[in-house]
């Protein structure tokens, strides 16, 4: 007997740490009942109606018990049946920026002929929002789980928990998953970034809208690594550092798209490498909300002059995984 629940143990610790890949099928050795706390007070009330039946020879208090205890039997056959046999599959995820919760989609796919009614998914820790599902025969639920975000590259789906309450509330039964799945976290975009820089060889026709050197357009916090050239000197002039005031940058305007370059080893060598990914990351995002024609170098990675949504997944996405 404790041979059996240890390997049972066992199987529940493997579950909840090793990824399972493609369709997962819940059967009867991986859904687990528990009375819920409702269900412990059931029971208490039942012993209690079988002692005072039995103390005062009530007859009527024997059926009254002996009901209950039917009733409370068929809902754990009823909760168990409701969880069971499930086939559980990952969907995609929804790549974001660090700092913002990424979504991972998942579904409940039920081949039976029965229904499956208020079934919880979530993760499995604790402070994190559930969602209730109802499943109807021969069909399936793609459910959306969002999830928090720290640091940039991959980030593995947590640990689901799905159980139900179903139909009266006295008994948990639930169930674990680890899906192999995983969302990729682009580097937090910088406040505030510096002009696009330029590579010097693009044509020197002006396109209005494009980011250059060629007009003033304006001034903007200090940011490390700023050329000390662009420093707005007159307006700094007017300020004291030392006391609070801040140092501003010159702006610029003008010049041609096709100048644009995006080079990882051109930022000053005392950036942190962090940073640098966090301003390249913003250059990406404006040059192609401007519809700019970018180059990008990033370690090994260089991609050519280009623009529209494929390119700019492409540099977003080595920035994710630079250095990982």
């Amino acid at each position: 007997m404790f041979t059996s629940i240890k390997k049972r143990l066992r199987k529940i610790v493997f579950l909840e740490s090793k990824p399972e890949s493609g369709e997962v099928f819940l059967n009867q050795r991986r859904v687990f009942t528990l009375p819920s706390k409702p269900g412990l007070v059931f029971v208490v009330l039942l012993l209690l109606m079988f002692l005072a039946s039995t103390n005062y020879s009530l007859n009527l208090g024997f059926g009254l018990t002996y009901v209950l205890g039917g009733i409370a039997l068929i809902n754990v056959f009823y909760a168990f049946r409701n969880l069971a046999y499930l086939h559980l599959l990952p969907g995609s995820s929804r790549a974001v920026f660090a700092g913002e919760e990424t979504e991972y989609t998942v579904y409940l796919i039920n081949r039976r002929v029965h229904a499956r009614y208020a079934i919880s998914v979530g993760f499995a820790e604790k402070g994190h929002p559930e969602k209730f599902v109802d499943i109807a025969p021969d069909n399936r639920v793609a459910v959306q789980l969002s999830y928090p975000t720290t640091s940039r590259g991959w980030q593995a789906i947590p640990r689901i928990r799905l159980q139900t309450h179903y139909p009266l509330g006295l008994l948990r039964a639930w169930s674990t998953w680890l899906p192999d799945s995983v969302a990729l976290v682009y580097p937090q975009p910088g406040e505030n970034p510096p002009p696009l820089p330029l590579s010097g060889e693009g044509k020197k026709t002006e396109v209005p809208g494009h980011a250059g050197d060629e007009d003033f357009a304006g001034v903007r916090a200090y940011q490390p690594g700023d050329a000390m050239k662009h420093l707005a000197w007159k307006q700094i002039a007017k300020v004291d550092p030392s006391l609070g005031g801040n140092l501003v940058t010159k702006q610029f305007a003008g010049g041609s798209g096709s100048d644009v370059l995006l080079d990882f080893r051109s930022m000053s060598g005392n950036m942190d490498t962090e940073l640098k990914l966090s301003r390249m990351t913003s250059w990406v995002l404006e040059a192609d909300q401007r519809g700019l024609t970018y180059g990008f170098r990033l370690g090994q990675t260089e991609y050519d002059p280009a623009s529209g949504p494929e390119h700019c997944n492409a540099c977003l996405r080595a920035l994710a995984l630079y250095d990982l």
